[in-house]
């Protein structure tokens, strides 16, 4: 499963059996960490998740500033917690990713509206596309 992090939002991701396409599944609304954690864990039992990609929002020129230390700490503390699943955990540079993914649904002349509905879980889908393309490049 792929995972935009945000302040407000978690974008979801999935991926299908053979590891090769991407598709946006949902969006967790951000509240508390242990409320947002236990949505989280019922997403990945119900699913059936073999393991994460982390969205890491590193700054332009590739240093990590305030965000990506948010998502190690939200990393950190949802592997402290006895009902996390013990899964892998890769992190992957998301730098532009949700700008791509705005680009994309301007010029498929999607409304403002319906852009903030979808955005967070279609940039996890960008986010975990970008390792199932390295994970079966030739």
């Amino acid at each position: 499963m792929g995972l935009d992090l945000g302040t407000k939002t978690i974008g979801m991701a999935t991926a299908d059996l053979d590891h090769k396409i991407a598709t946006p599944f949902d969006t967790l609304r951000r509240k508390k960490f242990t409320l947002d954690a236990i949505a989280l864990e019922a997403v990945l039992a119900t699913e059936n998740i073999g393991g994460l990609v982390m969205g890491l929002p590193l700054n332009m020129d590739g240093s990590a500033g305030p965000r990506v230390q948010a998502t190690h700490a939200f990393v950190r503390n949802c592997l402290a917690r006895d009902s996390f699943p013990a899964l892998p955990i890769f992190y992957w540079d998301e730098r532009l990713s949700t700008a791509a993914v705005e680009r994309t649904l301007i010029a498929a002349d999607t409304s403002r509206a319906k852009r903030a509905t979808v955005i967070d879980k279609m940039a996890a889908a960008y986010i975990l596309q970008g390792v199932l393309d390295l994970l079966h490049k030739d």
